[in-house]
C-alpha cells in the first residue's frame, strides 16, 4: 500500500516538473522572441509555484491518480502577446512548439544516458516516457493544446474547424491519444533507449 501510494507520488512529480520544464520553455521563447509578458507575469522561472493551477495542477489530477490510477490536468497557460514578437509570421508557431521541444529533449536527454547504463531504470524510463508521450499530446491540434496554434499558423481553415468543437475538443484529443499516442510514444520510446517500454 504505502509502495503504491509511494510510486503514484514519484507519478505525479515526474508530470508535474516536466509541465514546468515545458511552460518555461513557451515563456523563454517568447522573451527571446521580443516579449517580455511572461517574465512580467512571473513565468519566466523553473519554480514551479509561478506555474501550478490550484485545479488542474493539484486537485483534480491528485484525485484521479488515488481514485481511478488515471492522470488529467494542466498547468496555468504562459501569456504572451503575439503583436510583441519578432517574427510576426511564425513566431506564434516557435512559441508554441518551443514546450513540447522541451519535453522531447529531457526524454532525448535521460534516454542516451539509459541507453548505455542500467543506473535508475526505472526511474528514467517513466521520466523518458512520459516527456515523449507529453510532447506529443500538446501537439495535437485541438485547442488549447499547442498544437492548436501550429495548426493555426500553418493551417488556419482546419484550426477553424477544429475550434468548433470548443471544449469536446480535449476529449477527443485524449481518446486520439489513447489509441495512437500510446502506441506512438512507445515507437519513440524504443528508438531513444534501443529496448521497448515495459515498465507496466
Amino acid at each position: 500500500m504505502e509502495s503504491t501510494i509511494l510510486f503514484k507520488l514519484f507519478l505525479y512529480t515526474i508530470i508535474i516538473f516536466s509541465a514546468v520544464i515545458h511552460e518555461y520553455a513557451h515563456a523563454w521563447v517568447a522573451y527571446q522572441e521580443g516579449d517580455p509578458t511572461a517574465k512580467y507575469s512571473g513565468r519566466l522561472t523553473l519554480n514551479p509555484l509561478a506555474h501550478i493551477d490550484l485545479w488542474g495542477t493539484v486537485i483534480i489530477p491528485l484525485f484521479l491518480l488515488f481514485s481511478f490510477g488515471g492522470f488529467i490536468g494542466w498547468a496555468k497557460p504562459v501569456p504572451f502577446n503575439p503583436y510583441n514578437l519578432k517574427d510576426q509570421k511564425y513566431g506564434i508557431a516557435k512559441v508554441a512548439v518551443a514546450g513540447p521541444l522541451a519535453n522531447f529533449s529531457i526524454a532525448l536527454l535521460f534516454g542516451i544516458f539509459l541507453r548505455f547504463t542500467s543506473v535508475l531504470a526505472v526511474p528514467l524510463s517513466l521520466i523518458i516516457y512520459i516527456n515523449i508521450f507529453l510532447g506529443f499530446f500538446n501537439l495535437l491540434p485541438f485547442p488549447p493544446l499547442d498544437g492548436s496554434k501550429l495548426t493555426m499558423v500553418f493551417f488556419p481553415e482546419l484550426e477553424r474547424g477544429l475550434s468548433s468543437f470548443g471544449f469536446l475538443g480535449i476529449f477527443l484529443a485524449i481518446i486520439f491519444a489513447l489509441f495512437i499516442l500510446s502506441p506512438l510514444s512507445n515507437l519513440v520510446y524504443y528508438l531513444i533507449v534501443g529496448q521497448p517500454f515495459a515498465f507496466f
